[in-house]
């Protein structure tokens, strides 16, 4: 199969075209929300299990498709998708349930990264010109603020349980990253300066403070005092939300929101730090003979898991091309055709559509689930959304 020009606009709206395609209508349950759960042909393989990261990434799908696109059909499947998590995710008081299935709820654990999801999702709501998601943002940061904010080190705490009662020792940069993302957006939809404040707050203590405890990369475990806790799932490193060692996927991740950060409001530091965390990602991680970028190296820069996962490769792709913007060096736009590359030869169902969730390491399908809860190819289509304007 010839290659595209990835470096097209044509090619990138057209890819996003295409992966929709495999969600679009078949996600949407007539009796409310979405289907979480596909395999590789598409087929639903669970008609009721609901995860709130997949009900809210969802919704952010089809927000985008439709300031994409303006079709209608995209706005009303966003309007399903926002009344499900109003109507059924969101408790009485106030917080949103991580996991439930039918009428039952089966995990009520307050997750900040979950209502980081929940504030992007209303973010690109508002921004698709539901007026209500004005105060439904503005209700999610008070929320987040009144619980999750740790104001001694200016991050967010990660995990409390049902009904406020007990807040756990764990933190964790992956919800403070994500936090980020959606005060972005925030800040987007609504130009309110507090919004932007925090997401520079949040990137400064992780990527500054935080990464000088580990050698200027970020480690993704900490205790309650902020310090950081190695052994955090050392023997647990597939975890699917948090994973032992360093992260490649994640520091380019932090690479690609230094740079959108840096070009709201420029700042010395951002282009530098964004380089280094790249640069060390994509040195560490990329597998040379085999392509791709691996799952997690230990502290040594030793491959801890040689899995390929979909959203590594796309948020690096996206990196990629970010810093090539921002840099003006070539080699970038090398790396994102290197990435792309090895996504359209081996990540990409050509045939059903969207990507495959997870490779081995010499690049072999793991099992048939195309999308389990949390995938929704969020990863992939943002990723090209934020190509584009840059192409």
């Amino acid at each position: 199969m010839a290659n595209p020009d990835f470096q097209s606009s044509e090619f990138l709206t057209q890819h996003i075209s295409n992966t929709m395609a495999f969600y679009h209508p078949n996600c949407i349950d007539p009796e409310g929300g979405y289907f979480h759960f596909f395999k590789d042909n598409g087929k639903v393989y669970d008609t009721k299990t609901r995860h709130l990261v997949s009900s809210t990434r969802f919704i952010f799908n089809y927000a985008k498709a439709f300031q994409a696109t303006q079709n209608p059909d995209y706005f009303e499947a966003m309007l399903h998708g926002l009344s499900y998590l109003r109507e059924r995710h969101k408790k009485a008081d106030g917080g949103y349930t991580w996991l439930l299935k039918g009428d039952e709820n089966l995990d009520d654990t307050n997750h900040c990264y979950g209502l980081a999801f929940v504030l992007l999702a209303y973010a690109q709501a508002l921004k698709s010109g539901v007026k209500e998601a004005k105060a439904w943002l503005e209700e999610t940061f008070e929320l987040m603020e009144a619980h999750f904010w740790d104001a001694d080190f200016e991050l967010y705490r990660d995990e409390i349980s049902n009904h406020w009662q007990d807040v756990s020792d764990y933190r964790g940069q992956n919800a403070n990253m994500h936090s980020c993302e959606a005060m972005l957006a925030a800040f987007d939809a609504t130009q309110d300066k507090r919004y932007l404040e925090r997401a520079q707050c949040l990137a400064k203590n992780i990527c500054q403070r935080q990464a000088n405890l580990s050698n200027g990369e970020i480690w993704e475990h900490y205790d309650i005092n902020w310090q950081i806790d190695w052994h955090y799932n050392l023997d647990d490193p597939k975890n699917l939300f948090r994973p032992w060692g360093f992260q490649p996927g994640h520091q380019t991740e932090w690479t690609k929101l230094l740079l959108m950060l840096n070009d709201r409001a420029p700042a010395d530091w951002l282009v530098e730090k964004a380089k280094h965390l790249f640069d060390m990602a994509w040195e560490k991680a990329w597998d040379k003979s085999n392509q791709g970028l691996v799952y997690g190296y230990d502290p040594k820069g030793q491959v801890c898991d040689s899995d390929k996962y979909f959203w590594v490769q796309a948020e690096s792709f996206a990196a990629a091309a970010w810093l090539a913007n921002s840099t003006g060096e070539d080699k970038y736009w090398q790396i994102y055709q290197q990435l792309w590359q090895y996504a359209w030869e081996h990540m990409i169902d050509h045939k059903h559509g969207a990507w495959f969730r997870i490779l081995t390491q010499d690049n072999q399908a793991i099992d048939d689930n195309k999308s389990p809860a949390g995938k929704t190819d969020y990863h992939t289509m943002g990723a090209c959304y934020e190509v584009l304007p840059l192409v």
